[in-house]
């Protein structure tokens, strides 16, 4: 005859814990210049997402193509990238998902109406600043901003030539000049199992 395995006391506890840390969402929002953090939000959501929980990545050049399609680089058309991210981004992390968003957001009051969006809606906002200083970055840079700049053929690249507004209190600022990405994302994954969100 075989008996029935009863779950001791700190399995239970240990089960309902695991079970609540998947069932919290949350936006982490990377901000930092360009070419400063999408490598490390998909190296953080692929370790998230090995864990068991609810992970979507909200990549900026995507949102820019598909959801803001003829908004200019103005501060006012910033902006409403940003706040159409933060919609976006509220949805699902209201419903579980840890939503990962690697979005430049370079001023301020655009990441708190995002803020205040999540917190109306009870749902976790978390600010992270990838700070990586811009010559870092430009050796970073794949898709060439950079050295397109330096040679005049663009301009308002932020941090560049256009404001970047560095967080004043984010959550976490991760320092990632001489870090590899797995570093980094071992940095930001700790914060997020000290959160209870993983």
């Amino acid at each position: 005859m075989t008996t029935a395995h009863t779950p001791a006391a700190g399995d239970t506890a240990e089960a309902a814990s695991a079970a609540d840390t998947r069932e919290r969402g949350a936006t982490v929002w990377l901000t930092g210049l360009p070419s400063s953090g999408k490598t490390l939000a998909f190296a953080l959501a692929e370790r998230v997402r090995a864990e068991g929980h609810k992970v979507e990545v909200l990549d900026g050049d995507e949102i820019r193509e598909l959801l803001s399609e003829g908004l200019g680089f103005t501060k006012e058309d910033r902006h409403t990238n940003v706040t159409r991210v933060g919609f976006v981004a509220q949805k699902p992390a209201s419903h579980g998902v840890k939503v990962v968003a690697p979005v430049i957001a370079p001023y301020a009051d655009s990441r708190a109406a995002v803020r205040e969006r999540h917190a109306a809606g009870g749902t976790e906002f978390l600010e992270i600043h990838v700070a990586t200083p811009a010559e870092l970055c430009s050796e970073r840079d794949v898709k060439g901003l950079y050295a397109r700049q330096a040679a005049g053929e663009i301009s308002g690249l932020t941090g560049v030539d256009d404001p970047y507004e560095a967080p004043a209190n984010p959550e976490l600022c991760i320092r990632t000049q001489g870090r590899s990405v797995a570093e980094s994302a071992a940095e930001l994954h700790t914060f997020l199992t000290e959160r209870g969100l993983v």
